[in-house]
């Protein structure tokens, strides 16, 4: 069951203060998001192959190495990464620095969008092809459904940590998985948008189980001072 965090922060940490006894095997997945990826036309890339990591979320990659290697997390003892190129090359960092073979999973995989390929703005959306994909913002009618991204990517956590009790685990995927894996393993809804929430570029969040039970979520932004402004224009969608 999962447990609801009492206390959230400014910088984006929740944490709750549950006793923890001696006889529970405490579990953490870290959950990192890839980094900043080279996209000068800025189209939705979701699945696309060909997008890789710019020199800035190169950097970004060596920074949540580095934030892994501090000595202050304890060993980590694998490391399951989306097969998608930014998050192998965010992952390979990490990799080397820990020691760790990177173990490919399917599951944690960007969201599907049928816009892929397309800059998401006013003028591509209002296109007959692109309208009648719109009509339901809550599924999404775009694209997988909320719910499905959310499962597929809790049961991947689930698989891994359930192998590997009282262990720590690496898991690079993309935002939307990232956020939807956090909301439902809080008990919250799936369908909340991450925009404006905690989940940046290169981003760590933490769950972390008592036996079965999440017990805390910790998020950290060891790349934060090398995100990119914000854009004039938020996308969309």
């Amino acid at each position: 069951m999962a447990v609801k965090p009492d206390a959230f922060d400014l910088s984006g940490n929740y944490r709750t203060t549950q006793t923890r006894t001696m006889s529970q095997a405490r579990t953490t997945v870290h959950l990192v998001r890839h980094g900043e990826v080279d996209n000068p036309h800025h189209v939705l890339y979701e699945r696309l192959a060909g997008f890789h990591l710019s020199d800035r979320g190169r950097a970004m990659a060596r920074r949540v190495a580095d934030f892994f290697n501090d000595g202050h997390h304890g060993q980590i003892d694998r490391l399951v990464v989306s097969p998608l190129e930014r998050a192998q090359e965010t992952a390979a960092p990490l990799a080397q620095g820990l020691g760790l073979a990177i173990e490919t999973d399917q599951r944690l995989i960007e969201a599907q969008s049928h816009f892929a390929g397309m800059r998401i703005d006013l003028p591509n959306l209002i296109r007959p092809r692109s309208l009648r994909r719109l009509f339901n913002p809550l599924r999404p009618s775009w694209g997988e459904p909320y719910e499905a991204i959310a499962d597929r990517m809790t049961q991947a956590i689930t698989d891994l940590r359930t192998a590997n009790p009282g262990r720590q685990m690496i898991v690079v995927s993309h935002q939307s998985p990232i956020w939807r894996a956090r909301l439902k393993a809080e008990g919250r809804p799936v369908r909340i948008l991450p925009r404006g929430q905690a989940c940046s570029l290169a981003s760590v969040t933490s769950l972390i189980y008592e036996d079965d039970q999440l017990s805390a979520v910790w998020y950290s932004e060891p790349a934060r001072d090398l995100l990119p402004p914000p854009p004039r224009h938020q996308p969309i969608l």
